[in-house]
Formats: structure tokens, sequence, C-alpha cells
């Protein structure tokens, strides 16, 4: 009997999002020490790219996935960590946006970033997922919905803006 795929839900977009990163953070790391002429324009390149990403999925959760779940579930205290967790990524976001590529401390506070990320990502897959996924009262498959038109809608703001 062949084995079928959960359709896919709210917490696997979430997690595509969270693949892709990963994948930006990795190839920023070799340029963080690279002395070659092109590496501060590709290090701002990917940086600007991380946090963008990074910025859209953080509203994409706050404004549609964070409220959900804390009517659905009971762990005030998970949901209160990760949104701790977003505040200090956007605080780091702010000060990378702003700051110099040339700036070793610069290269510092992508690192960083791409560490806290880690974590995050990690206390969500291995935590709040699993509890969105028992959870009776929600339909994570129609929120993925919501969160790809919510996520398309901010990536053309954003493009725009560019």
């Amino acid at each position: 009997m062949p084995t079928t795929r959960p359709p896919a839900d709210a917490c696997s977009l979430l997690d595509a999002d969270h693949r892709n990163v990963k994948k930006l953070f990795k190839e920023f790391e070799p340029l963080a020490e690279s002395k070659a002429k092109t590496a501060p324009a590709k290090r701002r390149e990917l940086a600007d790219q991380i946090c963008m990403e990074l910025t859209v999925h953080a509203r994409i959760e706050e404004e549609i996935f964070y409220p959900a779940l804390r009517e659905a579930i009971k762990e005030e205290d998970l949901l209160d960590e990760a949104e701790v967790e977003h505040a200090s990524a956007k605080e780091l976001i702010a000060q990378i946006e702003a700051g110099d590529e040339n700036d070793p401390k610069w290269c510092a506070k992508v690192i960083v970033l791409g560490e806290y990320i880690d974590h995050h990502v990690k206390e969500e897959r291995n935590e709040i997922f699993v509890k969105a996924r028992a959870a009776k009262k929600l339909d994570l498959v129609a929120m993925r919905d919501e969160l790809q038109a919510r996520k398309d809608e901010l990536m053309a703001e954003t493009a725009a803006l560019a």
C-alpha cells in the first residue's frame, strides 16, 4: 500500500522558508572572511536577501500564524518566546541593513543572526509546529494558502521599494 504524504500545510510553508534562508546563510559564511574585491558587494547582496526573507517570514508568522496558535493552544510561553526571538532578530536586521558591509563587526552580526535563526527554527520545528499540527481547532492547510498569499503580497511590496 503506497504511503501518502500529508498535504502541505502552514508548517510546511514556514519550514520551506527556514530551509531557504539557511541556504543563504551558508552562502554568506565563506564571504564573511573573503578578501576578494567582489566580496563586499556579494556580502551586501546576500545579507539584503536574508534580511528581506526573514522580515517577510516574521510578518506572516506574527500576523497570521501566531495569533491563530494563541487561540488554539495553551502554551502561551512558547509563543511569547518566539515573539521575543523575532524582536531580537529584527534588531539585528535593522543594524545589518544600516551597517557597512566592509566592517568586520557587520559580518559578525550576519553570522550571529544566522545562529539566532537556527535556534528559533529548532524550537519552531520541535515544539511549535508539533503543537500546531496536534491542535484540532486549526486548519493548517487553509492557513498555508493565507500565509502564501500574504507572503506574495509582502514580497511584491518589497520588490516595488527596491
